[in-house]
């Protein structure tokens, strides 16, 4: 991006962050499990949207504390609402079945799985291991699967015990299943692999009433995120935006939500950008 470039982002009415939507029902019902929902991420940002949205929820993390501390906050907020959890290390199908067997037994029933788990990191491809490679795909892709297939069984049984039932299930891709970055290989190609698993899943589970969809990301900025990578990448990536910054976590979430919504019925195997990056 040109310095002219950079500065008139900045500039840009669009550049300052707005207050967060206000709920507008558009859940109101509804039962919906979040992976990866511990934390300060999308995960916990889109519990927080179904919440707000009129929807139930089911969080899930590997991380028990935090996962503790995410259904406190919740609860306080929303004492009207049910927030559930359950622990769960997606790698695992044992545990990824039991995740969705589970949610069931406490919601009542299931009406969207949204796929959050993911990793990242930042290592170029002549220095990265097999273990690096392999556990980025595990966690990324690997768990998406294991997830929309305990997900694809639990709504294929209750669409044959009433045809009414209808189901969505909504993954978390990125722009770099399109694009490309330096040091991102492993993850881009996972999440390129999530992006076509949602294409696949969606055809098939048109069958029974399943509609699946993902979004994808340029960048929401969050304290996690500076975990696995480094402050210098993630300022010129969110200068590299056409608002000049990065998008707030409940931005993402609104879209997620919009998209477990009835307002996007004819949707399926769809990834919606979800990006202010130049074309």
């Amino acid at each position: 991006m040109s310095n002219e470039q950079t500065t008139a982002a900045k500039e840009s009415p669009l550049a300052e962050v707005p207050q967060e939507t206000p709920g507008h029902g558009l859940l109101a019902g509804r039962k919906v499990v979040v992976t990866a929902a511990a934390g300060t991420g999308i995960g916990f940002s889109t519990a927080r949207r179904v919440l707000l949205e009129g929807g139930d929820v089911l969080a899930s993390d590997f991380h028990e504390r935090r996962l503790g501390e995410t259904v406190a906050e919740l609860r306080a907020e929303f004492p009207d609402r049910q927030v559930e959890s359950i622990l769960c290390d997606v790698s695992a199908t044992d545990q990824v079945d039991a995740l969705i067997a589970g949610a069931a037994e406490k919601l009542g029933r299931i009406d969207v799985l949204v796929n959050n788990a993911g990793l990242g990191g930042e290592t170029p491809i002549a220095d990265m291991t097999d273990e690096q490679w392999d556990r980025v795909l595990d966690i990324t892709l690997n768990s998406t699967f294991r997830a929309t297939r305990a997900a694809m069984r639990y709504f294929r049984e209750a669409n044959a015990a009433d045809r009414g039932r209808r189901g969505v299930i909504i993954n978390n891709a990125s722009v770099l299943g399109w694009r490309a970055q330096h040091g991102q290989a492993h993850y881009a190609a996972a999440k390129a692999g999530v992006m076509a698993l949602t294409r696949c899943s969606a055809v098939e589970g048109a069958e029974h009433g399943v509609r699946v969809n993902a979004v994808s990301p340029s960048i929401a900025r969050h304290p996690f995120l500076a975990k696995v990578t480094s402050e210098e990448l993630l300022d010129n990536l969110a200068a590299g935006e056409a608002y000049g910054r990065a998008a707030e976590v409940w931005e993402i979430a609104t879209v997620i939500a919009m998209l477990a919504s009835d307002y996007t019925t004819y949707m399926t195997g769809e990834v919606v950008s979800v990006s202010s990056q130049r074309a």
